[in-house]
């Protein structure tokens, strides 16, 4: 049984599987309909339960079709419809609950603790749908979009991000080490990635770049990441953080600094942190970088219930 939680703590050759079976599973799925199951249904029988504590669009969506072409089905849960650690019921007894009705658990939270106290006691496989400081399915998917778009391995080229050190960046940070590809990172001074993170990178001998000039970050980069710079549940003065971002902005000044076929990709939902003109111009991929997350899902789900060929 493996879990998928946080990018770092999965070892490099395992992620290269995934994304080589996500490469074979969307080739032979180009003349399927949405429903129709994979050869071999590899997931018949299996159930993925999904919980969701943060709303969720393409997170939600894609593991549902994921899991369904793989041949197996899916509940979804909401907390608020569950004790879940209240009413007398503690998460060890959820857990056991879980694992007595579902074969895989996905959860999509808003505390890094829960999924890890879920791990303690559950015993089928967990996937971090998206949590506070990571969000690995996320940045796995779309490495493997980069790689489709670029045709090269990631670790040939020159990755940005533009915006907030949050949990989409967090995950990149990791990935930079596991696939040893450059990462530039631009943002305000007092928005850089903790010394937590810095300090595992520099302890796994690799180093990011960290930039307070978008310029600089940008200036010959393949790929440009970004997220919505205030996120739902942004607890600061959302007036002053924009303000301060205000110079990270990503226009078309900004890219000219950019190798003029880069790419651009960004998780979704946006914000102001991304202009029209870039968002919805020839070098932005945000429509297959969502529809990528299906392939890749299925994929680490094969991972986690021990079948990836």
């Amino acid at each position: 049984m493996k879990h998928f939680i946080n990018l770092k703590d999965i070892p490099s050759e395992d992620l290269r599987k995934i994304l080589l079976d996500a490469k074979k599973r969307k080739k032979l799925r180009q003349k399927l309909n949405t429903l129709q199951v994979d050869k071999g249904a590899p997931l018949k029988g299996k159930i993925l339960i999904q919980m969701f504590e943060k709303a969720s669009l393409r997170t939600r969506m894609s593991f549902y079709l994921a899991i369904k072409q793989l041949g197996g089905g899916t509940l979804t849960l909401r907390s608020n419809e569950m004790h879940l650690g209240q009413g007398g019921e503690s998460i060890a007894d959820t857990a056991k609950i879980l694992t007595t009705y579902g074969d895989g658990f996905m959860l999509r939270t808003d505390s890094d603790k829960k999924i890890h106290d879920f791990k303690k006691y559950i015993n089928i496989p967990i996937i971090n749908g998206l949590s506070p400081f990571s969000h690995p399915t996320q940045v796995l998917s779309d490495i493997f979009t980069v790689e489709e778009i670029k045709k090269k391995p990631i670790s040939k080229l020159k990755i940005c991000w533009i915006g907030d050190s949050n949990n989409v960046l967090n995950s990149l940070i990791a990935a930079s080490v596991k696939f040893s590809f450059k990462l530039n990172i631009g943002c305000p001074k007092r928005f850089e990635p903790s010394r937590e993170i810095k300090n595992w990178v520099k302890k796994n001998n690799k180093k990011i770049y960290i930039y307070n000039d978008p310029k600089k970050a940008v200036i010959n980069a393949d790929v440009i990441f970004s997220d919505k710079v205030i996120s739902l549940n942004d607890k600061v003065n959302k007036k002053t953080k924009i303000k301060q971002f205000k110079k990270f902005s990503i226009n078309k000044k900004l890219v000219s600094y950019a190798k003029k076929n880069f790419v651009f990709l960004h998780c979704l939902p946006r914000g102001n942190e991304v202009s029209d003109e870039i968002f919805l111009g020839k070098n932005s991929h945000v429509w297959l970088q969502a529809s990528n997350r299906v392939h890749v899902q299925k994929s680490i789900l094969l991972y986690c219930f021990g079948k990836l060929r």
